[in-house]
């Protein structure tokens, strides 16, 4: 039989992952980044964060070479292309399609004065009922900041897009966007499902700049004759598929159905979960955007919380207090402080502001320390448990939106390793965890087979996703896990 294969691309901000899947067998057979060490990004001034779309090309470019050699696959048994990328960046682009600045990425704030005006002058009634946000410091109030700060550049910009809409654009010379896409960016109106008319005249932005919208699952747009030259393709192959990281992250874990939940625990950590009904928080402590398969007739938007102060939190433990053991070896011995770390609680946002927090920047701080008493051990739980805490807290923020968490869906990796964060984070939440083995370029491989056809639908294409570990929360401690969520929420009430 021929073999038929599947290509995700995954753009992050530290490196481009490609990886090869083998559409029968649903199986991962190749995968590769570029660059080995992360990715440059330029800082020009404080709180500024830029990167060169160009090199996203490179890089996809490197990493498609490295699975293709690998794999031994041909270019013309590649079926279906598929795309996830960082979310809420900004590229611009001229006539010609050619970048006329560095994009600004998703971690760049010099945009929030331009997103909090908007709030301010709009009413954050109109902003929440219609994008279901303030508009922030994502894609819409970053173009404002160009329009202002450059504006002979601004006048130059033909389409402005994300940079997954970018990569599309260099496969196929076409350029276009989704939904889910222009929700991310601010530009999309939920209650009239249209673009956002009225925050493009607020700004002052011609709709024009909007590329034309395509589906998330359907043929978007095809490799060119010249891509294909560059990238060792086949000239023709339809993309079929593209998502920003979070969303791409559930769709990898079968996450598309109102209550199901998807979480991930890297530098930042994020509980990703799917509503049914149009809804938003009234203070923008989480995000809602359009889900991968929102559609009009079918609503499913993504609830996003964010905390920045997770992984990286854990890793400053680990350098401060441990260094010279592994991260194996720094579970075990917080294993050995009782559930709740014997009265100690830390409070992890310590990594800038937090939105969960109202955009307020409080710091990490470690309470209740007894030198008498406490060791390494007891700081290094509570260190992994307040990360947990800081997750809970936020998914409470989630519940009270109309949804009902009772699974979490991560996979295996990161934060996830540690039994105790996994103990934890079930104990609190009474959540069942469900560990899995993939990750968002596979997982854009798949949505590409699904934009394809060549899967009829999600069951199919994720029936070969294998489920690694479960963890169903501790009845038996469920009253000791509550005291201690109950003590850290008093010491974080205090600190706020």
């Amino acid at each position: 039989m021929a073999m038929r294969y599947l290509l995700g691309f995954d753009v992050g901000s530290s490196s481009v992952k490609a990886s090869l899947v083998n559409a029968d067998s649903g199986k991962c057979v190749a995968s590769a980044f570029f660059p080995e060490k992360e990715a440059p990004i330029m800082a020009v001034k404080i709180g500024w964060a830029e990167q060169d779309p160009n090199s996203w090309w490179e890089y996809a470019k490197l990493s498609l070479k490295k699975i293709m050699a690998e794999s031994g696959a041909k270019a013309e048994e590649i079926k279906a292309i598929g795309i996830s990328y960082q979310m809420h960046g900004l590229v611009c682009v001229d006539k010609n399609y050619q970048p006329l600045r560095p994009a600004i990425i998703w971690c760049d704030s010099r945009a929030v004065p331009y997103g909090e005006a908007a709030f301010r002058d709009l009413g954050s009634e109109q902003c929440l009922s219609h994008l279901l946000n303030s508009p922030g410091n994502f894609t819409a109030a970053k173009l404002a900041w160009v329009k202002e700060n450059e504006p002979d550049l601004y006048n130059k910009i033909y389409k402005v897009m994300l940079p997954g809409d970018y990569l599309a654009l260099r496969l196929s010379g076409v350029a276009n966007t989704t939904v889910s896409g222009l929700s991310e960016g601010m530009f999309w109106d939920f209650k009239e499902n249209q673009v956002a008319k009225f925050l493009l005249d607020y700004y002052g932005f011609d709709q024009s700049l909007i590329a034309d919208i395509v589906p998330t699952f359907s043929e978007q747009c095809v490799v060119s004759e010249a891509a294909a030259a560059e990238m060792g393709l086949k000239a023709g192959t339809p993309i079929t598929y593209r998502g920003g990281d979070q969303p791409n992250n559930a769709l990898s874990l079968n996450v598309l159905n109102p209550g199901e939940i998807a979480a991930t625990a890297g530098t930042s950590g994020v509980v990703y979960g799917v509503l049914g009904d149009v809804n938003y928080d009234p203070k923008s402590r989480v995000n809602t955007f359009a889900h991968v398969n929102h559609q009009a007739d079918q609503t499913r938007l993504g609830v996003l919380l964010c905390i920045n102060g997770t992984g990286i939190l854990n890793a400053w433990v680990h350098r401060n207090i441990t260094p010279g053991i592994g991260y194996a070896e720094m579970n075990d011995l917080a294993a050995q402080a009782p559930i709740g770390s014997d009265g100690v609680t830390i409070v992890p946002f310590g990594n800038g502001a937090e939105r969960v927090l109202e955009n307020r920047e409080i710091g990490c701080s470690v309470n209740g320390l007894n030198f008498n008493k406490h060791s390494q051990a007891h700081l290094v739980r509570a260190a992994q448990e307040g990360i947990v805490f800081s997750f809970c807290y936020g998914m409470e923020i989630m519940q009270q939106m109309g949804m009902d968490i009772r699974k979490i869906h991560a996979g295996k990796a990161n934060m996830f390793l540690s039994p105790l964060f996994r103990d934890t984070l079930a104990g609190v939440s009474g959540a069942t965890i469900e560990l899995y083995d993939t990750d968002g370029s596979v997982g854009a491989a798949k949505g590409a087979g699904m934009g394809a056809g060549i899967y009829k639908d999600a069951n199919e294409a994720f029936a070969s996703l294998e489920k690694l570990q479960v963890i169903e929360p501790d009845e038996k401690h469920r009253a000791e896990y509550a005291a201690a969520y109950a003590a850290w929420k008093e010491t974080l009430n205090k600190n706020l």
